[in-house]
């Protein structure tokens, strides 16, 4: 992604004239366009969906005068194209950062517990809770009690997903670290 360009007041005019004529509309139009964009990541899970909903944005405001006198499509069907590629850089990226498969075994078991206990009280109560109980049962009682927490907080299950995938990455982090200083 290219993080050098940055959006002046001047390019986000020329936005905002594009999406509509009228300030108001225009404005409207970019925030659902951004809204849907942020969604649109949250529900592949990636971990900074807004992050990339700027840079997409970003991308269709650097192109504007090039857009301007070649399309003549959809606006918002742009943005979702540009997205998609947006999105698959994103999982170019990730790829060698995905964590190790669970269930590999480790000399140090014991350090890793108690690393993970310090971080775990670390944890607002709320989260911990979240993570705690998100992670418990298996089979059909994982189920049922992942039904009941998103119920319980009043959010749709998957943004109860989300939110315990971000604990859970912050967590490893935290898991990681410490093990690196106790190591050494």
């Amino acid at each position: 992604m290219n993080k050098d360009w940055i959006l002046t007041q001047e390019s986000f005019d020329a936005l905002l004239d594009w999406l509509d004529p009228e300030r108001d509309i225009a404005g409207q139009k970019y925030e659902e366009i951004r809204r849907r964009l942020i969604k649109l990541y949250a529900c592949r899970s990636c971990h900074e969906p807004e992050d990339l909903a700027d840079e997409t944005i970003n991308r269709v405001t650097r192109k504007l005068k090039e857009i301007t006198t070649e399309s003549k499509g959809d606006r918002v069907a742009y943005f979702y194209a540009v997205g998609n590629n947006v999105f698959k850089e994103y999982l170019r990226r990730r790829l060698p950062d995905t964590p190790p498969p669970v269930g590999l075994q480790s000399n140090n078991v014991e350090l890793e517990f108690a690393c993970l206990e310090s971080c775990l009280a670390e944890l607002p109560v709320d989260q911990r809770e979240l993570v705690v109980n998100y992670y418990q049962d298996e089979k059909l009682a994982k189920i049922n009690q992942r039904k009941l927490l998103a119920e319980n907080l009043g959010i749709a299950a998957n943004a109860l997903r989300i939110r315990a995938y971000r604990i859970r990455a912050a967590l490893q982090e935290c898991v990681e670290k410490c093990l690196d200083l106790k190591l050494q």
